[in-house]
Protein backbone atom coordinates (compact mmCIF):
# COMPACT_ATOMS: atom_id res chain seq x y z
CA UNK A 1 0.00 0.00 0.00
CA UNK A 2 1.41 3.34 -1.04
CA UNK A 3 2.29 5.82 1.67
CA UNK A 4 3.84 9.24 1.50
CA UNK A 5 7.13 10.03 -0.15
CA UNK A 6 10.08 10.66 2.15
CA UNK A 7 10.93 14.30 2.88
CA UNK A 8 8.01 15.71 0.85
CA UNK A 9 4.44 14.54 1.49
CA UNK A 10 2.56 13.33 -1.55
CA UNK A 11 1.01 16.49 -2.90
CA UNK A 12 -1.86 17.62 -4.96
CA UNK A 13 0.09 17.75 -8.20
CA UNK A 14 1.41 20.83 -9.83
CA UNK A 15 0.59 23.36 -7.16
CA UNK A 16 1.39 22.23 -3.64
CA UNK A 17 4.51 23.58 -2.07
CA UNK A 18 5.72 21.04 0.44
CA UNK A 19 6.97 22.12 3.82
CA UNK A 20 10.54 21.12 3.05
CA UNK A 21 12.96 23.97 2.50
CA UNK A 22 15.91 22.09 1.04
CA UNK A 23 16.47 20.99 -2.53
CA UNK A 24 16.73 17.26 -3.21
CA UNK A 25 19.04 16.42 -6.10
CA UNK A 26 17.13 13.26 -7.03
CA UNK A 27 13.80 15.05 -7.16
CA UNK A 28 15.37 17.86 -9.16
CA UNK A 29 16.91 15.45 -11.66
CA UNK A 30 13.57 13.71 -12.13
CA UNK A 31 11.70 16.98 -12.59
CA UNK A 32 14.16 18.16 -15.24
CA UNK A 33 13.83 14.86 -17.10
CA UNK A 34 10.04 14.95 -16.75
CA UNK A 35 9.97 18.49 -18.14
CA UNK A 36 11.94 17.35 -21.18
CA UNK A 37 9.56 14.40 -21.65
CA UNK A 38 6.53 16.69 -21.57
CA UNK A 39 8.21 19.06 -24.03
CA UNK A 40 8.71 16.13 -26.41
CA UNK A 41 4.95 15.59 -26.43
CA UNK A 42 4.33 18.75 -28.47
CA UNK A 43 6.52 17.69 -31.43
CA UNK A 44 4.92 14.27 -30.95
CA UNK A 45 1.52 15.91 -31.27
CA UNK A 46 2.68 17.64 -34.45
CA UNK A 47 3.52 14.25 -35.95
CA UNK A 48 0.31 12.68 -34.64
CA UNK A 49 -1.88 15.41 -36.12
CA UNK A 50 0.29 16.05 -39.18
CA UNK A 51 0.00 12.52 -40.51
CA UNK A 52 -3.79 12.62 -40.44
CA UNK A 53 -4.27 15.69 -42.66
CA UNK A 54 -3.87 15.87 -46.43
CA UNK A 55 -0.33 16.44 -47.64
CA UNK A 56 -1.06 20.00 -48.75
CA UNK A 57 -1.65 20.91 -45.08
CA UNK A 58 1.04 18.94 -43.26
CA UNK A 59 3.42 21.86 -42.53
CA UNK A 60 0.56 24.14 -41.50
CA UNK A 61 -0.55 21.48 -39.02
CA UNK A 62 3.00 21.12 -37.69
CA UNK A 63 3.13 24.90 -37.39
CA UNK A 64 0.28 24.93 -34.88
CA UNK A 65 2.32 22.89 -32.41
CA UNK A 66 5.71 24.46 -33.03
CA UNK A 67 4.36 28.00 -32.92
CA UNK A 68 2.76 27.23 -29.56
CA UNK A 69 6.20 26.17 -28.32
CA UNK A 70 7.49 29.66 -29.02
CA UNK A 71 4.46 31.83 -28.33
CA UNK A 72 3.34 30.24 -25.06
CA UNK A 73 6.91 30.16 -23.76
CA UNK A 74 7.09 33.95 -24.06
CA UNK A 75 3.58 34.42 -22.65
CA UNK A 76 4.41 32.17 -19.68
CA UNK A 77 7.52 34.13 -18.81
CA UNK A 78 5.84 37.52 -19.20
CA UNK A 79 2.65 36.81 -17.25
CA UNK A 80 1.26 33.30 -17.64
CA UNK A 81 3.15 31.62 -14.80
CA UNK A 82 2.30 34.47 -12.49
CA UNK A 83 -1.40 34.38 -13.35
CA UNK A 84 -1.53 30.62 -12.82
CA UNK A 85 0.72 30.24 -9.79
CA UNK A 86 1.11 33.68 -8.27
CA UNK A 87 -0.49 34.78 -5.00
CA UNK A 88 -4.20 34.14 -5.28
CA UNK A 89 -6.82 36.85 -5.67
CA UNK A 90 -9.99 35.39 -4.23
CA UNK A 91 -9.10 31.88 -5.41
CA UNK A 92 -9.77 32.96 -8.97
CA UNK A 93 -6.49 34.20 -10.45
CA UNK A 94 -2.89 34.78 -9.49
CA UNK A 95 -1.38 38.24 -9.43
CA UNK A 96 1.77 39.59 -11.00
CA UNK A 97 4.19 38.50 -8.29
CA UNK A 98 6.08 36.36 -10.79
CA UNK A 99 5.69 38.52 -13.92
CA UNK A 100 8.82 38.26 -16.09
CA UNK A 101 9.82 35.52 -13.61
CA UNK A 102 10.47 38.11 -10.90
CA UNK A 103 11.02 36.26 -7.61
CA UNK A 104 11.44 32.96 -9.47
CA UNK A 105 14.94 31.63 -8.94
CA UNK A 106 16.80 28.68 -7.48
CA UNK A 107 15.08 28.87 -4.09
CA UNK A 108 13.17 25.71 -3.14
CA UNK A 109 9.65 25.10 -4.31
CA UNK A 110 8.99 21.89 -2.49
CA UNK A 111 12.23 19.94 -2.94
CA UNK A 112 13.14 21.33 -6.37
CA UNK A 113 14.36 24.76 -7.50
CA UNK A 114 11.50 27.14 -8.24
CA UNK A 115 12.75 27.50 -11.81
CA UNK A 116 12.42 23.75 -12.34
CA UNK A 117 8.83 23.84 -11.09
CA UNK A 118 8.07 26.78 -13.38
CA UNK A 119 9.62 25.05 -16.39
CA UNK A 120 7.60 21.90 -15.78
CA UNK A 121 4.37 23.90 -15.71
CA UNK A 122 5.35 25.68 -18.91
CA UNK A 123 5.32 22.46 -20.90
CA UNK A 124 1.68 21.85 -19.91
CA UNK A 125 0.69 25.35 -20.94
CA UNK A 126 2.36 24.85 -24.34
CA UNK A 127 0.64 21.66 -25.40
CA UNK A 128 -2.88 22.60 -24.30
CA UNK A 129 -3.75 25.13 -27.05
CA UNK A 130 -1.90 22.94 -29.55
CA UNK A 131 -4.37 20.17 -28.75
CA UNK A 132 -7.24 22.44 -29.79
CA UNK A 133 -5.77 22.84 -33.28
CA UNK A 134 -6.88 19.33 -34.17
CA UNK A 135 -10.46 20.58 -34.41
CA UNK A 136 -9.89 23.24 -37.07
CA UNK A 137 -6.94 21.83 -38.99
CA UNK A 138 -6.90 22.51 -42.76
CA UNK A 139 -9.03 25.66 -42.69
CA UNK A 140 -8.08 28.25 -40.03
CA UNK A 141 -6.00 31.31 -40.85
CA UNK A 142 -2.61 31.19 -39.20
CA UNK A 143 -2.92 34.78 -37.98
CA UNK A 144 -6.20 33.81 -36.33
CA UNK A 145 -4.57 30.78 -34.70
CA UNK A 146 -1.72 32.86 -33.29
CA UNK A 147 -4.06 35.45 -31.78
CA UNK A 148 -6.47 32.81 -30.52
CA UNK A 149 -3.65 30.88 -28.83
CA UNK A 150 -2.36 33.95 -27.01
CA UNK A 151 -5.80 35.00 -25.79
CA UNK A 152 -6.98 31.50 -24.93
CA UNK A 153 -3.87 30.65 -22.92
CA UNK A 154 -4.16 33.89 -20.94
CA UNK A 155 -7.92 33.94 -20.40
CA UNK A 156 -8.81 30.25 -20.18
CA UNK A 157 -5.81 28.09 -19.34
CA UNK A 158 -4.15 30.33 -16.76
CA UNK A 159 -7.29 30.94 -14.65
CA UNK A 160 -8.42 27.30 -14.69
CA UNK A 161 -4.88 26.17 -13.78
CA UNK A 162 -4.97 28.58 -10.84
CA UNK A 163 -8.40 27.36 -9.68
CA UNK A 164 -7.20 23.76 -9.69
CA UNK A 165 -3.49 23.85 -8.92
CA UNK A 166 -2.67 27.28 -7.54
CA UNK A 167 -2.31 27.80 -3.81
CA UNK A 168 -5.68 29.08 -2.68
CA UNK A 169 -7.40 28.17 -5.95
CA UNK A 170 -11.11 27.72 -5.28
CA UNK A 171 -11.44 24.27 -6.86
CA UNK A 172 -8.34 23.09 -5.00
CA UNK A 173 -9.79 24.32 -1.70
CA UNK A 174 -13.06 22.58 -2.50
CA UNK A 175 -11.18 19.30 -2.88
CA UNK A 176 -11.44 18.72 -6.63
CA UNK A 177 -8.69 16.30 -7.70
CA UNK A 178 -6.75 16.62 -10.95
CA UNK A 179 -3.41 14.87 -10.72
CA UNK A 180 -1.95 16.02 -14.02
CA UNK A 181 -4.49 17.86 -16.14
CA UNK A 182 -7.61 15.92 -17.02
CA UNK A 183 -9.72 18.98 -16.35
CA UNK A 184 -7.18 21.78 -16.72
CA UNK A 185 -5.67 20.50 -19.98
CA UNK A 186 -7.87 17.98 -21.77
CA UNK A 187 -11.40 18.96 -20.75
CA UNK A 188 -10.89 22.67 -21.40
CA UNK A 189 -9.01 22.04 -24.65
CA UNK A 190 -11.53 19.47 -25.86
CA UNK A 191 -14.55 21.65 -25.17
CA UNK A 192 -12.89 24.66 -26.76
CA UNK A 193 -12.02 22.50 -29.76
CA UNK A 194 -15.67 21.54 -30.18
CA UNK A 195 -16.73 25.18 -30.00
CA UNK A 196 -14.07 26.15 -32.56
CA UNK A 197 -15.04 23.35 -34.95
CA UNK A 198 -18.67 24.47 -34.90
CA UNK A 199 -17.97 28.21 -35.16
CA UNK A 200 -15.34 27.96 -37.91
CA UNK A 201 -17.42 25.47 -39.89
CA UNK A 202 -16.71 22.31 -41.85
CA UNK A 203 -13.91 21.79 -44.31
CA UNK A 204 -14.87 22.20 -47.94
CA UNK A 205 -16.23 18.88 -49.18
CA UNK A 206 -16.79 17.48 -45.68
CA UNK A 207 -19.39 14.74 -45.87
CA UNK A 208 -19.00 14.48 -49.66
CA UNK A 209 -15.30 13.73 -50.07
CA UNK A 210 -13.31 11.10 -48.22
CA UNK A 211 -10.46 12.82 -46.37
CA UNK A 212 -7.68 10.25 -46.28
CA UNK A 213 -4.72 10.70 -43.87
CA UNK A 214 -1.69 11.27 -46.02
CA UNK A 215 0.89 9.52 -43.80
CA UNK A 216 -0.26 7.15 -41.07
CA UNK A 217 3.34 6.16 -40.38
CA UNK A 218 3.90 9.73 -39.21
CA UNK A 219 0.81 9.57 -37.00
CA UNK A 220 1.85 6.29 -35.40
CA UNK A 221 5.34 7.68 -34.71
CA UNK A 222 3.74 10.71 -33.08
CA UNK A 223 1.51 8.46 -31.00
CA UNK A 224 4.55 6.58 -29.75
CA UNK A 225 6.24 9.83 -28.74
CA UNK A 226 3.09 10.93 -26.93
CA UNK A 227 3.00 7.67 -24.96
CA UNK A 228 6.68 8.05 -24.07
CA UNK A 229 6.36 11.70 -23.10
CA UNK A 230 3.21 11.07 -21.07
CA UNK A 231 5.27 9.37 -18.36
CA UNK A 232 6.76 12.78 -17.67
CA UNK A 233 3.33 14.39 -17.91
CA UNK A 234 1.80 12.13 -15.25
CA UNK A 235 4.63 10.69 -13.17
CA UNK A 236 6.37 14.07 -13.16
CA UNK A 237 3.24 15.56 -11.59
CA UNK A 238 4.17 13.86 -8.32
CA UNK A 239 6.83 16.60 -8.11
CA UNK A 240 9.25 14.14 -6.55
CA UNK A 241 11.05 10.93 -7.45
CA UNK A 242 9.09 8.82 -5.00
CA UNK A 243 6.14 6.54 -4.46
CA UNK A 244 3.51 8.73 -6.08
CA UNK A 245 5.63 8.99 -9.23
CA UNK A 246 5.94 5.20 -9.37
CA UNK A 247 2.18 4.78 -8.98
CA UNK A 248 1.44 7.36 -11.69
CA UNK A 249 3.99 5.77 -14.03
CA UNK A 250 2.35 2.36 -13.79
CA UNK A 251 -1.27 3.52 -13.96
CA UNK A 252 -0.41 5.64 -17.00
CA UNK A 253 0.97 2.69 -18.91
CA UNK A 254 -1.77 0.27 -17.91
CA UNK A 255 -4.58 2.65 -18.88
CA UNK A 256 -3.02 3.34 -22.27
CA UNK A 257 -2.72 -0.35 -23.05
CA UNK A 258 -6.24 -1.12 -21.88
CA UNK A 259 -7.77 1.73 -23.89
CA UNK A 260 -5.86 0.79 -27.05
CA UNK A 261 -7.17 -2.76 -26.74
CA UNK A 262 -10.74 -1.62 -25.97
CA UNK A 263 -10.82 0.80 -28.93
CA UNK A 264 -9.44 -1.88 -31.23
CA UNK A 265 -12.02 -4.44 -30.11
CA UNK A 266 -14.87 -1.94 -30.46
CA UNK A 267 -13.67 -0.99 -33.93
CA UNK A 268 -13.25 -4.65 -34.89
CA UNK A 269 -16.80 -5.36 -33.80
CA UNK A 270 -18.21 -2.24 -35.49
CA UNK A 271 -16.23 -2.12 -38.75
CA UNK A 272 -15.21 -5.75 -39.11
CA UNK A 273 -11.47 -5.13 -38.78
CA UNK A 274 -9.05 -3.43 -36.36
CA UNK A 275 -6.80 -0.60 -37.58
CA UNK A 276 -3.47 0.73 -36.44
CA UNK A 277 -4.95 4.24 -36.37
CA UNK A 278 -7.54 2.85 -33.96
CA UNK A 279 -4.85 1.38 -31.72
CA UNK A 280 -3.01 4.72 -31.59
CA UNK A 281 -6.19 6.72 -31.06
CA UNK A 282 -7.19 4.37 -28.26
CA UNK A 283 -3.91 4.60 -26.44
CA UNK A 284 -4.13 8.41 -26.50
CA UNK A 285 -7.69 8.20 -25.15
CA UNK A 286 -6.42 6.04 -22.30
CA UNK A 287 -3.58 8.43 -21.55
CA UNK A 288 -6.02 11.33 -21.45
CA UNK A 289 -8.47 9.54 -19.16
CA UNK A 290 -5.87 8.39 -16.62
CA UNK A 291 -4.26 11.82 -16.39
CA UNK A 292 -6.48 13.26 -13.60
CA UNK A 293 -6.44 9.96 -11.71
CA UNK A 294 -2.87 8.73 -12.19
CA UNK A 295 -1.59 9.37 -8.66
CA UNK A 296 -4.83 8.62 -6.84
CA UNK A 297 -5.98 5.20 -8.13
CA UNK A 298 -4.64 1.65 -8.15
CA UNK A 299 -3.28 -0.13 -11.23
CA UNK A 300 -6.39 -2.33 -11.33
CA UNK A 301 -8.58 0.78 -11.35
CA UNK A 302 -6.48 2.22 -14.17
CA UNK A 303 -7.25 -0.91 -16.15
CA UNK A 304 -10.97 -0.16 -15.81
CA UNK A 305 -10.49 3.53 -16.61
CA UNK A 306 -8.60 2.61 -19.77
CA UNK A 307 -11.21 0.12 -21.00
CA UNK A 308 -14.08 2.55 -20.35
CA UNK A 309 -12.25 5.41 -22.09
CA UNK A 310 -11.37 3.28 -25.11
CA UNK A 311 -14.97 2.29 -25.77
CA UNK A 312 -16.60 5.64 -24.98
CA UNK A 313 -14.08 7.74 -26.88
CA UNK A 314 -14.49 5.50 -29.92
CA UNK A 315 -18.22 6.05 -29.68
CA UNK A 316 -17.81 9.80 -29.33
CA UNK A 317 -15.69 9.93 -32.48
CA UNK A 318 -18.45 8.14 -34.38
CA UNK A 319 -20.97 10.70 -33.16
CA UNK A 320 -19.48 13.52 -35.23
CA UNK A 321 -20.61 11.70 -38.36
CA UNK A 322 -24.17 11.57 -37.04
CA UNK A 323 -24.24 15.12 -35.64
CA UNK A 324 -22.47 16.69 -38.61
CA UNK A 325 -19.73 18.78 -37.00
CA UNK A 326 -16.20 18.65 -38.37
CA UNK A 327 -13.78 17.98 -35.52
CA UNK A 328 -11.00 17.29 -38.02
CA UNK A 329 -8.64 15.24 -35.87
CA UNK A 330 -10.97 14.31 -32.99
CA UNK A 331 -9.70 16.79 -30.41
CA UNK A 332 -13.12 16.79 -28.73
CA UNK A 333 -13.82 13.09 -29.17
CA UNK A 334 -10.55 12.03 -27.54
CA UNK A 335 -9.37 14.88 -25.32
CA UNK A 336 -12.66 16.42 -24.27
CA UNK A 337 -14.55 13.18 -23.71
CA UNK A 338 -11.50 11.40 -22.32
CA UNK A 339 -10.79 14.23 -19.89
CA UNK A 340 -14.38 14.18 -18.67
CA UNK A 341 -14.35 10.39 -18.22
CA UNK A 342 -11.09 10.51 -16.30
CA UNK A 343 -12.19 13.32 -13.99
CA UNK A 344 -15.43 11.56 -13.11
CA UNK A 345 -13.81 8.15 -12.65
CA UNK A 346 -11.26 9.75 -10.32
CA UNK A 347 -14.28 10.45 -8.13
CA UNK A 348 -15.18 6.77 -8.33
CA UNK A 349 -11.85 4.97 -7.91
CA UNK A 350 -9.64 7.35 -5.86
CA UNK A 351 -8.31 5.97 -2.57
CA UNK A 352 -6.70 8.05 0.11
CA UNK A 353 -4.66 5.04 1.21
CA UNK A 354 -2.76 5.35 -2.07
CA UNK A 355 -2.12 9.06 -1.70
CA UNK A 356 -2.90 10.89 1.55
CA UNK A 357 -3.17 14.19 -0.33
CA UNK A 358 -6.04 12.77 -2.35
CA UNK A 359 -9.37 11.49 -1.08
CA UNK A 360 -11.58 8.44 -1.08
CA UNK A 361 -13.96 8.12 -3.99
CA UNK A 362 -17.35 6.52 -4.46
CA UNK A 363 -16.14 2.92 -4.21
CA UNK A 364 -14.32 3.75 -0.98
CA UNK A 365 -17.51 5.10 0.55
CA UNK A 366 -17.30 8.79 -0.32
CA UNK A 367 -19.80 9.83 -3.02
CA UNK A 368 -19.07 13.51 -2.33
CA UNK A 369 -15.80 13.31 -4.23
CA UNK A 370 -17.68 12.33 -7.39
CA UNK A 371 -19.98 15.33 -6.88
CA UNK A 372 -16.97 17.61 -6.48
CA UNK A 373 -15.38 16.22 -9.62
CA UNK A 374 -18.58 16.90 -11.55
CA UNK A 375 -18.70 20.45 -10.18
CA UNK A 376 -15.11 21.02 -11.27
CA UNK A 377 -15.95 19.86 -14.78
CA UNK A 378 -19.02 22.07 -14.90
CA UNK A 379 -17.18 25.18 -13.72
CA UNK A 380 -14.11 24.74 -15.92
CA UNK A 381 -16.25 23.71 -18.87
CA UNK A 382 -18.59 26.68 -18.63
CA UNK A 383 -15.63 29.06 -18.37
CA UNK A 384 -13.88 27.47 -21.35
CA UNK A 385 -16.97 27.49 -23.57
CA UNK A 386 -18.00 31.08 -22.85
CA UNK A 387 -14.50 32.51 -23.17
CA UNK A 388 -13.75 30.50 -26.30
CA UNK A 389 -16.88 31.85 -27.99
CA UNK A 390 -15.93 35.41 -27.04
CA UNK A 391 -12.31 34.98 -28.14
CA UNK A 392 -13.27 33.50 -31.50
CA UNK A 393 -15.71 36.32 -32.15
CA UNK A 394 -13.05 38.92 -31.33
CA UNK A 395 -10.47 37.17 -33.50
CA UNK A 396 -12.95 36.92 -36.35
CA UNK A 397 -13.59 40.67 -36.17
CA UNK A 398 -9.88 41.50 -36.07
CA UNK A 399 -8.33 39.16 -38.65
CA UNK A 400 -11.01 36.67 -39.76
CA UNK A 401 -11.06 33.04 -38.69
CA UNK A 402 -11.00 31.14 -41.94
CA UNK A 403 -8.96 31.12 -45.12
CA UNK A 404 -10.64 31.77 -48.45
CA UNK A 405 -12.07 28.89 -50.47
CA UNK A 406 -9.27 29.25 -53.02
CA UNK A 407 -6.64 29.08 -50.30
CA UNK A 408 -8.30 26.07 -48.73
CA UNK A 409 -8.35 24.26 -52.08
CA UNK A 410 -4.68 25.04 -52.70
CA UNK A 411 -3.66 24.08 -49.19
CA UNK A 412 -2.48 25.98 -46.14
CA UNK A 413 1.19 25.04 -46.53
CA UNK A 414 1.57 27.24 -49.60
CA UNK A 415 -1.05 29.89 -48.92
CA UNK A 416 -0.25 30.50 -45.24
CA UNK A 417 3.46 29.75 -45.10
CA UNK A 418 4.85 29.73 -48.64
CA UNK A 419 6.39 26.31 -48.36
CA UNK A 420 5.56 22.68 -49.04
CA UNK A 421 6.19 19.50 -47.09
CA UNK A 422 6.65 17.46 -50.28
CA UNK A 423 8.07 18.22 -53.71
CA UNK A 424 7.66 16.36 -56.94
Amino acid sequence: MLGTDPVVPSSLPLFAQASATTIDSGDTAWMLVASALVLLMTPGLALFYGGMVRKKNVLATFMYSFYALALVTVQWVVCGYSLAFGRTHGGFIGGFDYALLHNVGVEPRGTVPHLAFMAFQLKFAIITPALISGAFAERMKFSAYALFTLLWTTLVYDPVAHWTWGEGGWLAKLGVLDFAGGTVVHWTAGLSALVAAIMIGKRLGYGKEHFVPHNLTMTVTGGGLLWFGWFGFNAGSALAAGQSAALAFVTTHVAAGAAALAWSLAEWKHRGRPTLLGIVSGLVAGLVAITPAAGFVSPSASLMIGFIAGVLCYGSVLMKEKLGYDDSLDAWGIHGVGGMIGALLTGVFARKALNPAGNDGLLAGNPMLLAKQALGLLAAGAWAVVLTVVILKVVDKLVGLRVSEDDEHEGLDITQHGESGYHG
